[in-house]
């Protein structure tokens, strides 16, 4: 019988953020899922670690890969739940409930995003993601994979993640599902996982990396969307200026106040905002 959640972990030499992983995962009092863990062929004590807990992992491999992509793409071709989470390693499921607490939320929505936890370099917080999703948002941002779970069959109709890229595939593979294929999204605001911020994504040459494969992509793949929403942001960076200047020579009288005000009602109106 096909499982209903296949939770997938890559690793690669991170065997302590590994274990933290595999025992946020097996410590579950929920269990009936699937666990997944890809290991590119690690020389340190990983494999010693996953075989520490075999019995509780479904199925695991450890080969040389050819990046973070390849990697999760050979856990999606080995994982048979409807859902797929994928939970690298380092990332670690809330508490020991979470699965149980949450499991009633894989109601057939294509894509499902929970709240995630962020910590590290003096952060600790409770990010959410927003209860309707649009370009615009995409755009600047992306969904947490720590905390978003995805209809398996949804890569089949999309294709799985593009293995060119080193660190935006995911953000790819959301921003096609919800804009080109109209995937059905929903927010669920509970913490699902913890994101540490330890990781190639929030270093600095991962954040100048992003941006640059981000750029590539919108520019290939979105030219249109594009073209578009920058000059609307370039639009809205105008009117938000020539706002904070008229209000910075006005403010001074009540006069201008009051001629600041309905010019600024006005301008409101005509722009959206």
């Amino acid at each position: 019988m096909q499982q209903k959640l296949s939770i997938i972990t890559i690793n690669y030499n991170n065997a302590l953020g590994l274990q933290k992983t595999i025992e946020s995962v097996v410590n579950q009092s929920f269990t009936d899922f699937e666990f997944v863990i890809v290991d590119g062929g690690s020389s340190d004590e990983s494999c010693e670690i996953i075989k520490q807990y075999e019995s509780k992992i479904t199925k695991w491999i450890s080969e040389k890969d050819n990046g973070i992509y390849n990697a999760l793409n050979k856990g999606i071709q080995l994982a048979s739940g409807e859902y797929l989470l994928f939970l690298n390693s380092g990332d670690i499921l809330y508490n020991n409930e979470v699965l149980k607490n949450n499991f009633n939320h894989l109601d057939g929505t294509a894509i499902i995003s929970f709240d995630i936890q962020v910590k590290g370099q003096g952060i600790d917080q409770i990010n959410q993601h927003p209860d309707e999703i649009h370009f615009s948002f995409l755009f600047d941002q992306t969904l947490a994979h720590q905390s978003t779970v995805i209809q398996k069959k949804l890569f089949d109709q999309i294709g799985w993640y593009d293995e060119a890229l080193k660190i935006v595939s995911d953000w790819k593979f959301f921003i096609e599902a919800i804009t080109y294929h109209q995937a059905s999204y929903k927010a669920v605001h509970n913490v699902l996982a913890v994101y540490f911020l330890d990781g190639i994504s929030s270093s600095s040459e991962g954040s100048f990396l992003r941006k640059k494969e981000r750029d590539e992509v919108l520019k290939k793949e979105f030219k249109l969307f594009y073209s578009d929403y920058m000059k609307s942001k370039e639009m809205n960076q105008i009117f938000e200026l020539n706002r904070y200047k008229m209000l910075t020579k006005l403010e001074n009288t009540n006069a201008g106040r009051k001629t600041a005000s309905l010019i600024l009602s006005i301008l409101t109106k005509f722009m959206g905002k």
